[in-house]
């Protein structure tokens, strides 16, 4: 009998209990969210959430984001390639009122943050970069 499973199939190395989800969330509130970020998550490039956080104000449909920014991100990718990049780490779109900035975490997963005219770009990425090596460190 032969095998059904295709063995050039790569698998994650990241795994997820649920004290590193908690101390993620953390992370997320402690260093964005309370620093006037109005919400962030964690998805991954399928566009799953893995974790969330906001400001108790967000009406936003965040599942419809997580999947719209993983297709986004996605095309850039492939975009960065065509002019002869890697990768593009990091997207940012600006709004009136709000704006979104997506950065690679690592190969599997996004940080996608939507914040208001209260918060700097540069800060932000500032925070950002923090919060993405501690939650790195957590896996």
């Amino acid at each position: 009998m032969g095998s059904n499973y295709d063995d050039n199939v790569s698998y994650s190395d990241f795994t997820l209990g649920h004290e590193e989800l908690e101390t993620i969330e953390e992370v997320l509130q402690k260093d964005l969210v309370d620093g006037g970020v109005h919400s962030v998550l964690l998805i991954d490039m399928a566009g799953n959430i893995v974790a969330k956080k906001d400001n108790g104000n967000c009406e936003h449909d965040l599942y419809s984001l997580a999947a719209l920014a993983s297709a986004n991100f996605a095309a850039v990718d492939t975009m960065a390639k065509i002019v002869g990049e890697n990768e593009f780490s990091l997207l940012f779109h600006k709004g009136e009122e709000e704006s979104i900035h997506f950065s690679k975490v690592n190969p599997e997963f996004l940080l996608i943050t939507i914040f208001g005219k209260e918060v700097t770009l540069g800060l932000l990425r500032l925070k950002v970069s923090e919060a993405i090596e501690k939650i790195n460190s957590i896996w």
